[in-house]
């Protein structure tokens, strides 16, 4: 299973299906952080928000990469199950590196700011901790969302854009305050609200959304496994 996530992330970086990714993640994060500045529990909460969809578009276009035939090829080599977890994986491995970007850039453009005296903003170093927290979190429900957007899954181009698309926009629509229905997405809209407050909410309530993206994410993936028995 190694040299399978070693070989698909190869394919995806050396053949440059990455940049375009990079490119619109980095736009992104220009436009969010070039504005002014912020303490680091606002400006990463909602840079967590931003990259959502931009890790699930990462992990469908790594999983697209490889043909048909070559990924049947490799199903029958190493097992069902290995093989569609080699690709889970190495887009999990691909998203850590644009986290590392992510978490880097807004201190590089100088956007960030300690908190007023007086005001009960968090420190620094914890809105970098949760900052943290905050993008694998986003991280972990892209490749979820990401994945069962995957030619293996949707067999079509328009299949696959369209769920890709449409989980995206949910998952921002329905993560606003007062929607109807929030759990049917990923917490990345609620904590990025959470990370904005002063003084921050108990950890209780991190750890409730954290279990919340860590179910998501767990249903996402048994639904791509699942369907990706009933389709090969």
């Amino acid at each position: 299973m190694i040299a399978l996530t070693r070989m698909r992330l190869a394919g995806f970086l050396r053949g440059g299906r990455v940049l375009a990714p990079l490119i619109t993640g980095l736009a992104l994060l220009g436009i969010l952080h070039g504005g002014g500045q912020a303490t680091a529990a606002s400006a990463y909460g909602y840079s967590a928000a931003m990259l959502f969809p931009v890790f699930a578009w990462l992990t469908k276009v790594l999983l697209d990469t490889e043909p048909d035939v070559q990924r049947r090829l490799a199903r029958v080599a190493v097992g069902p199950a290995r093989e569609a977890l080699a690709g889970a994986l190495a887009a999990v491995l691909s998203g850590l590196l644009f986290c590392v970007v992510a978490l880097a850039l807004p201190a590089a453009l100088g956007a960030l700011r300690g908190p007023e005296p007086g005001t009960g903003e968090p420190s620094t170093a914890a809105g970098v901790g949760l900052g943290v927290v905050a993008h694998l979190l986003s991280l972990a429900a892209g490749v979820g969302l990401g994945a069962l957007a995957s030619r293996a899954v949707t067999r079509t181009v328009r299949a696959g854009v369209t769920v890709l698309a449409v989980g995206a926009v949910l998952g921002v629509v329905l993560g606003l305050r007062g929607s109807i229905a929030p759990w049917l997405v990923p917490p990345v809209m609620a904590l990025a609200r959470a990370l904005t407050r002063a003084p921050l909410p108990p950890p209780g309530t991190f750890l409730l959304l954290a279990g919340w993206g860590l179910t998501w994410c767990a249903l996402a993936l048994s639904a791509y496994l699942w369907l990706r028995r009933r389709r090969a």
